[in-house]
């Protein structure tokens, strides 16, 4: 069976452009996790590499299954200059570690939390897992494997996050639209929640 790797890499450059930096950090007990930054003028976006290297399995299994189930990276999308953001990228890759660290389907509308802010001076520690599909098409692989979803990371206020585990993603993203937030706003303000 071929790795996957070279594969999500060349789908990431073909839709976001080269990278201009990669870093990569490696846990005990897991896969080394490589995080890929591309600059597009003022916005600058930093993919994960290696969560895709192993399907993830739901953590009920008893063993794990090395070829069926769902594959991801992981993509946030910031404004650049307005904050070092650059530090994103160890907990980015805890996050992108976690399924084969803590056994979690990371999947659309959940929320993942590093504990600590995501860059220095961050008001967030936490993310939304957001739909994938808009900013790099899935990438199909050769039957059984699972296709491998690129997806965005919404970072959440602490109220935010609490907000959202009462109402819902779908809510919470609501609220985000009719506040007109810029959610790439490195620095931004919790959207109002009353």
């Amino acid at each position: 069976m071929a790795d996957v790797l070279p594969l999500v890499e060349a789908r990431l450059r073909s839709a976001l452009g080269e990278p201009d930096a990669r870093a990569a950090v490696t846990f005990l007990g897991t896969d080394r996790v490589e995080v890929l930054r591309f600059t597009d003028g003022d916005i600058v976006r930093y993919a994960t590499l290696g969560m895709s290297a192993r399907p993830m399995t739901d953590p009920t299994s008893v063993v794990a299954d090395p070829v069926a189930g769902p594959r991801a990276e992981l993509v946030v999308s910031v404004r650049a200059g307005r904050a070092d953001t650059d530090k994103v990228l160890r907990p980015l890759a805890v996050l992108a570690a976690s399924p084969q660290v803590e056994g979690l389907v990371v999947a659309p509308g959940a929320s993942l939390d590093v504990g600590e802010p995501l860059w220095p001076g961050a008001p967030y520690t936490s993310v939304l897992v957001a739909e994938p599909g808009g900013l790099v098409e899935d990438l199909e692989l050769d039957a059984p494997l699972e296709p491998v979803r690129f997806l965005p990371l919404l970072p959440m206020t602490p109220n935010e996050a609490a907000w959202k585990r009462v109402h819902g993603a779908q809510a919470l993203q609501e609220r985000w639209l009719a506040g007109g937030t810029d959610l790439r706003d490195p620095s931004r303000r919790s959207v109002p929640l009353d």
